[in-house]
């Protein structure tokens, strides 16, 4: 069993069928650009109407040159937590940890504790991947139903930073029709699991938020 205790905020969505998005490319001194920075959540019904799609993004805006070096930290655990009644508390976990050149999945499964600090049930495993390197070919792993990957990707997320300052500051009124992308060229380190809904329960909505988790 492995303990965590948690080192930064959450990002909360909740899924009623659409695709959602949390964004935080600026965090707290403490996390920031560390392997616990989490800049992008998201989660979406998959190609697959059967599955769910749960991805984190990580160590945003790499350049092209840190991206080779970046890489997941083994003492940070990955946790999307799951609630299925609607009393804000996980009743579901999916954990991911990465130990060598791959990363391992656990659950989803009902965890031992809630809140802030976590274990890792070892009987829960779902699967594992090798973490695809930057500037190779994705690898991708499916196993016991799930889908996994792990490893570099261009950050996904368009933002027009200088226009929203010039907003801040009173110098536009608001965004333009076609902005220009503060994050083009920069890349995240993601985490992607797709699981079927079936072992997500049976509720129509879903509330899901993600963790990093520092080892103790």
């Amino acid at each position: 069993m492995k303990k965590t205790k948690t080192i930064l905020g959450l990002s909360l969505l909740a899924i009623g069928g659409l695709t959602l998005v949390a964004a935080d490319h600026i965090d707290a001194p403490a996390v920031k650009d560390t392997a616990s920075d989490i800049t992008d959540y998201y989660a979406f019904q998959g190609q697959d109407t059967n599955n769910m799609v749960f991805v984190v993004n990580t160590q945003g805006l790499l350049s092209p040159a840190n991206t080779a070096a970046a890489s997941f930290n083994e003492n940070v655990l990955i946790e999307v937590n799951i609630d299925n009644t609607g009393d804000n508390k996980e009743d579901l976990v999916i954990q991911a940890i990465r130990k060598g050149d791959k990363m391992y999945f656990f659950g989803p499964y009902a965890p031992a504790t809630t809140g802030k600090s976590s274990t890792i049930d070892m009987s829960k495993s779902s699967g594992n991947v090798m973490i695809s390197k930057y500037g190779a070919s994705a690898i991708t792993a499916s196993q016991n139903g799930m889908k996994f990957f792990a490893g570099p990707r261009d950050d996904p997320f368009f933002f027009d930073l200088g226009q929203y300052l010039d907003i801040l500051d009173g110098k536009a009124s608001g965004f333009r029709t076609t902005g220009i992308d503060t994050f083009a060229g920069t890349n995240v380190l993601s985490v992607v699991i797709e699981v079927p809904k079936s072992k997500l329960g049976t509720a129509a909505t879903l509330n899901t938020w993600v963790e990093t988790k520092k080892k103790q």
